[in-house]
């Protein structure tokens, strides 16, 4: 035990393995002997009860010995062990960190071996114009780059040098995609300096289409044209090219074929060499396009430029495409919107019997949709342009309500001086409407009642005029007799029209009117103020418009979409008649204002024994009479009779008031005063009549001046106060009959009274007189 124990505790320094199991062996023999040992003993002291007190306590020795051994044993193997075990570990790590740094190394090379061959690969492909197989190899070269940017311990110089390597020949191979590309469509546009304002300068706009390479060209790839729109594809450069080229196109082939009718589009081909278009100019005397042929100049284009250039099909890593697809999402959206702003706008019906012949314009534009759909320039079921085909009723309304609103203010600011006669016989020329309920059997049931009824002879023995409710004789503006001939042709188009279509013809004619009440007044202001013939001739305008405003809206009642109680154009004539009234009233106060400014000049018509304020009084008369003979003329046959002879008599009784009036206002009138008063007045009185003539036939005129009292309040006054200045005291007091003779029915007793003490001096027959003079 003593010498086993011994070896174990005189091993020092390293373990080596063997040993170590060798004693662990030994050792696990020495237990198993001193366990059978002590079990011996105590099978023998408890079992067979033979008690040894000495062999008991050698075995406990021996116990003690052996686990003394294993404890010792123990700590050595811990230390040896956990030693060579942190030892191994961290060879481990630094065999691991090599191998990883070995592998990154390898990778490096892998990388650079890549790069290098991808390179030499797009050098041999760009030499011999493989264009698709120079992009692959190019993106190749990038990627093996963008890797060793990843790599941390990568030397920065060399990944620098590699990216701008890359970097030149991805110039390099743009530059080369970009001269085969200008060889594939080559542009001839009109020079800089020349304005494109008309068809003829767009007539030297030429594209050249190449299908790629030239004839007997065998070093040049078949398929050159898919390779070279593949390899810009993938540089991600096509789109650019395709940008530029879709700009060029539009500007000066696609919008000059939309806009100018005369222009067409020549397509020549070249046997193995591709097709030239170009612009040409034709005679036509179409102001704007039609559309089936707009449709076909821009299929010819697109067609040719799909068959030589566009029909490409791209490989991607989604969804396979075409070129056209690009082309078309770049220049669909400008392009439908020209078709519809220059020739769909303008190939708009101008009249509702005309939209049955506009489907085909619907179906034209479905074709023409249709045809790019196929080519894959047009993606999509239904876009703007046709929906705008589509919408015509709409559009119909729109176009012929603004041409309408255009037309109206056209008339509005026209000349007013030309007119037309207007009769009481003069009716509007409304076009004759279909029945709406209409079936011939209400028809034939509608005339058995009236003939029944002419049968049973209902009718009043006394009889309306004919020209009862109808417009008097006068004159209006031509361009007014237009505006309403333009309102009911307006309101003709509601027939057969739809709803919403034959509300908003409806409302557009309310608008004409509404426009004609604030237009007219404030364009031609300057004129109605000036000129008297204009004056008269809006106010017969205003009633004009009036009188047939009553009718107007109850005629195409049945025709109207509308809910019972809309006022229809009712509501529209107090504001006409006010508005005329308003022009005509302005006008006569105009005229006014100048008749006693004339009057004015007359010094108060007092001391006319004075020969120059005779004269000046004289002269003030004459010109107030010239002053309604001129206007006696400018209105006659314009205004109707009774509204002329109304107007000039208020006119004459405005200068006969304000004579009368300085006249009564005169404190001292003498013998040669009265006498040359009474001359004044006997002026108006014989030359008042001769300006009330409203025809042109003086025949005619006679009964209107013979009627000059209904006209001019004044008129028996002034005759009253003339008979006063030539009369004595006792005429006076005669016909002045006790406040009952026609003095007294013009004056009242003051007034008379007045003129009395005025006229004659102060004595005891004037006393007397003015006694008399009583109600």
């Amino acid at each position: 035990m003593s010498s086993f124990v011994t070896e174990v505790l005189a091993s020092s320094g390293k373990l080596e393995k063997d040993d170590l199991a060798c004693k662990i062996s030994k050792l696990s023999r020495k237990v198993e002997e001193t366990k059978e040992e002590v079990t011996d003993m105590i099978n023998k002291k408890y079992v067979e009860f033979m008690p040894s007190m000495e062999g008991a306590e050698e075995l406990l020795d021996q116990v003690e010995s052996v686990s003394k051994d294993i404890d010792l044993l123990k700590s050595c193997i811990e230390n040896e062990v956990q030693q060579n075990l942190h030892d191994a570990v961290t060879e481990y790590a630094k065999l691991k960190q090599q191998l990883e740094k070995n592998t990154a190394v390898i990778d490096l090379l892998q990388h650079l071996q890549e790069f290098d061959t991808a390179i030499e690969e797009y050098h041999r492909a760009l030499q011999e114009k493989n264009f698709v197989v120079a992009a692959k190899q190019h993106g190749k070269a990038r990627a093996s780059v963008d890797a060793l940017k990843a790599w941390k311990d990568t030397e920065l110089p060399l990944v620098h040098s590699l990216s701008s390597e890359i970097t030149i020949q991805r110039e390099n191979l743009i530059y080369h995609l970009g001269e085969e590309w200008q060889k594939l469509a080559v542009w001839k546009l009109p020079s800089t300096k020349t304005e494109l304002t008309s068809e003829k300068s767009f007539l030297k706009t030429a594209l050249h289409l190449n299908r790629g390479g030239s004839k007997g060209d065998e070093s040049v790839p078949h398929a050159l044209l898919p390779s070279i729109l593949q390899a810009l594809s993938i540089q991600g450069e096509l789109h650019k090219k395709i940008k530029l080229f879709g700009q060029v196109l539009f500007k000066y082939m696609l919008k000059p074929l939309i806009l100018y009718p005369s222009l067409v589009v020549e397509v020549s081909s070249q046997p193995e060499q591709g097709a030239v278009l170009s612009l040409q100019c034709t005679e036509t005397k179409a102001e704007h396009p039609d559309p089936s042929q707009v449709y076909t100049k821009v299929l010819t284009v697109l067609k040719t430029l799909h068959e030589h250039l566009f029909g490409t099909f791209l490989v991607t890593k989604k969804v396979d495409s075409k070129v056209s697809e690009i082309l078309g999402d770049l220049i669909w959206e400008e392009m439908s919107e020209c078709i519809i702003r220059e020739c769909l706008v303008h190939s708009i019906p101008a009249n509702s019997s005309q939209l049955a012949e506009y489907s085909e314009v619907i179906k034209q534009t479905e074709d023409f949709e249709s045809s790019l759909k196929e080519m894959g320039y047009l993606a999509g079921d239904s876009t703007d342009l046709l929906k705008y085909a589509r919408n015509i009723n709409c559009h119909f309304a729109s176009k012929k309500c603004q041409d309408v609103i255009v037309a109206a203010r056209k008339l509005m600011t026209s000349e007013m001086h030309n007119t037309v006669k207007i009769t009481p016989e003069y009716k509007l020329s409304i076009p004759k409407l279909p029945n709406p309920s209409g079936g011939e059997k209400e028809r034939k049931e509608s005339s058995k009642k009236s003939a029944h009824y002419d049968q049973q002879s209902l009718e009043n023995e006394k009889q309306l005029s004919p020209n009862t409710l109808c417009l008097p004789m006068c004159r209006i503006s031509e361009s007014v007799q237009q505006l309403m001939e333009l309102a009911i042709q307006t309101l003709s188009e509601v027939v057969g029209s739809s709803p919403q279509c034959a509300v908003q013809l409806f409302y557009t004619v309310r608008n004409i009117f509404h426009l004609f009440f604030y237009v007219v007044p404030t364009y031609h202001k300057d004129n109605f103020l000036k000129l008297p013939h204009l004056a008269a001739i809006q106010h017969n305008n205003c009633m004009f418009i009036a009188h047939h405003l009553l009718t107007l809206g109850f005629q195409f009642k049945p025709h109207l979409p509308l809910k019972d109680g809309v006022a229809y154009f009712v509501d529209l004539v107090p504001g006409f008649r006010r508005l005329g009234a308003r022009c005509f009233v302005a006008q006569m106060n105009v005229q006014k204002a100048e008749m006693l400014e004339r009057l004015s000049t007359a010094r108060n018509f007092s001391n006319l024994d004075d020969e120059d304020n005779y004269s000046v009084a004289s002269k003030a008369i004459r010109q107030v009479i010239h002053q309604l003979r001129r206007l006696g003329k400018v209105w006659q046959d314009v205004l109707p009779v009774n509204i002329y002879c109304k107007a000039i008599g208020t006119l004459l009784n405005t200068a006969i008031s304000e004579l009368i009036n300085k006249i009564m206002m005169l404190e001292d009138i003498s013998n040669v005063d009265g006498e040359r008063l009474r001359t004044l007045c006997q002026t108006i009185i014989e030359e008042g009549p001769l300006v009330f003539n409203p025809l042109p036939d003086e025949n005619k005129n006679k009964k209107y001046q013979e009627e000059v009292p209904v006209y001019v309040k004044k008129w028996m006054t002034l005759k009253e106060i003339s008979m006063v200045l030539n009369a004595n005291l006792q005429e006076i007091v005669d016909r002045w009959a006790e406040g009952k003779g026609p003095l007294a029915a013009e004056f009242s007793c003051n007034e008379m009274k007045s003129l009395i003490r005025a006229l004659f001096k102060n004595t005891e027959r004037r006393a007397a007189a003015l006694a008399k003079i009583t109600k």
